[in-house]
């Protein structure tokens, strides 16, 4: 209900804004013209919303499954993670914006360059969170294991792995906000659908209400993919408190 009150005092701020300035509707459009928009042209806004939600889904799971296999490479591998750690990092320093236009020329205008461009994205924050939290584990629980004769990877995979789930589910709500960025990104340099591909289409025409209605389903797509992830972790890793919450204080 808080969320609902501040998104609608905020609509209000903004209706009342444009009404008092006068501002025109091809710079700024109000929010019942965006509504208007939404309710007049939904079959295209959501034929459009199914195919960046598909990107996002696909290309977070593998993400997901890329960073969580890196991870545990270079916590299993000590030799290889010299190699592949620097590799890793260098990776993230080049911008998402120069990667896009050759994965379009190598995978095509279709959905594998857009979930590919999702991928890159959400690889490095799972992988990070993850391998963080596998290389952090509690000295004493692995010198506890070592003490009774555990191997190497009873030690990854029985200690290493369940510590380590909280910072891989950090990761994974991280990936989750992100996850959209890379869809849309892809199909700004090239697509024939998708919401990116309605707003670049309605940029080059100046129809700022249908920019605005396409955001807005994608702003709404991002949050319940976040929540829903946020969801599912919680339901997963019971046993992992909430500070917060568990201090007193209520959502």
């Amino acid at each position: 209900m808080r969320a609902l009150i501040a998104a609608a005092g905020l609509l209000l701020a903004w209706e009342g804004f444009v009404h008092w300035t006068g501002v025109p509707a091809f710079l700024l459009p109000s929010p019942l013209r965006v509504w208007n928009v939404l309710t007049s042209r939904w079959d295209i806004l959501l034929g459009h919303a199914g195919t960046t939600l598909a990107e996002i889904l696909l290309g977070l799971f593998f993400g997901t499954v890329l960073g969580a296999a890196t991870a545990l490479l270079l916590t299993a591998w000590r030799g290889g993670r010299r190699w592949l750690l620097p590799l890793l990092i260098a990776s993230q320093a080049i911008p998402v914006f120069a990667i896009a236009p050759l994965l379009v020329l190598w995978l095509g205008f279709g959905l594998a360059s857009k979930v590919a461009m999702a991928t890159i994205i959400i690889f490095f924050p799972v992988a990070t969170a993850f391998y963080d939290g596998l290389r952090r584990t509690e000295p004493g629980w692995l010198d506890l294991a070592s003490t009774m004769g555990a191997s190497r990877a009873a030690i990854l995979w029985r200690v290493r792995v369940p510590a380590a789930l909280p910072g891989f589910a950090s990761g994974l709500r991280v990936a989750a906000a992100v996850a959209p960025i890379g869809a849309v990104v892809g199909e700004w340099v090239g697509a024939s659908a998708g919401l990116g591909y309605v707003m670049l289409q309605a940029n080059g025409r100046s129809q700022t209400d249908m920019m605005f209605a396409a955001l807005a389903i994608l702003a709404t797509m991002a949050m319940a993919l976040w929540f829903a992830t946020d969801l599912l972790l919680r339901r997963m890793l019971p046993w992992q408190p909430d500070a917060l919450l568990d201090h007193g204080e209520t959502e």
